[in-house]
């Protein structure tokens, strides 16, 4: 049988009252940074890929724009406007390369978000799970503690058992004669 020298049951209150706070500020974090992890991977998955997607198109229809131009410009024979329709075609043409490098990077982190998050991610739901049941747990099983030990103490006082009001040991100390209470 384990014996346990118990000197302060307010200790242990005290320990639960501050495991219960803890409980209350630790889930609501882990949660939010799982939430944070979700909407980072949609906003990678969805909204950038979709807004470089629309650029791509939007860039390429510039540079056809641009290509006509210059075409037309070199058909008509005015050089002065050629020149300016070539650099508008140079523009466009590195805003088109621009948008795709930016896809290619978007494809990247598609593939590696997953595979960097997810470890993490699992880590995460474990700790979530310990917190939800096992910490719950020992909440009850303190306050059981707390319960039996003021039971223990109040048997103990009762019966009259080697009580020294003078010394600065706790009622629960005092009711098991200084030696320890069995838990």
């Amino acid at each position: 049988m384990a014996q346990a020298q118990v000197t302060s049951v307010e200790a242990i209150a005290a320990f639960r009252a501050s495991l219960i706070v803890y409980l209350s500020k630790a889930r609501p974090a882990l949660e939010e940074v799982s939430a944070e992890v979700l909407r980072t991977r949609l906003w990678v998955q969805n909204d950038q890929r979709r807004l470089w997607e629309n650029q791509l198109r939007l860039r390429t229809r510039r540079l056809e724009e641009a290509q006509a131009e210059l075409f037309n410009a070199r058909l008509s024979q005015f050089h002065q406007s050629t020149a300016l329709q070539h650099m508008a075609v140079q523009r466009a043409e590195h805003a088109v390369r621009e948008a795709e490098a930016k896809l290619t990077v978007l494809k990247k982190w598609d593939r590696e978000i997953e595979n960097r998050t997810d470890p993490l991610t699992k880590q995460i739901e474990q700790l979530q799970g310990f917190l939800t049941t096992d910490m719950a747990r020992a909440v009850v099983f303190l306050e059981q503690v707390i319960k039996s030990l003021d039971a223990y103490a109040g048997v103990g006082l009762a019966t009259g058992t080697d009580a020294t009001p003078a010394s600065a040991e706790s009622p629960v100390a005092a009711a098991a004669g200084g030696e320890g209470a069995t838990t």
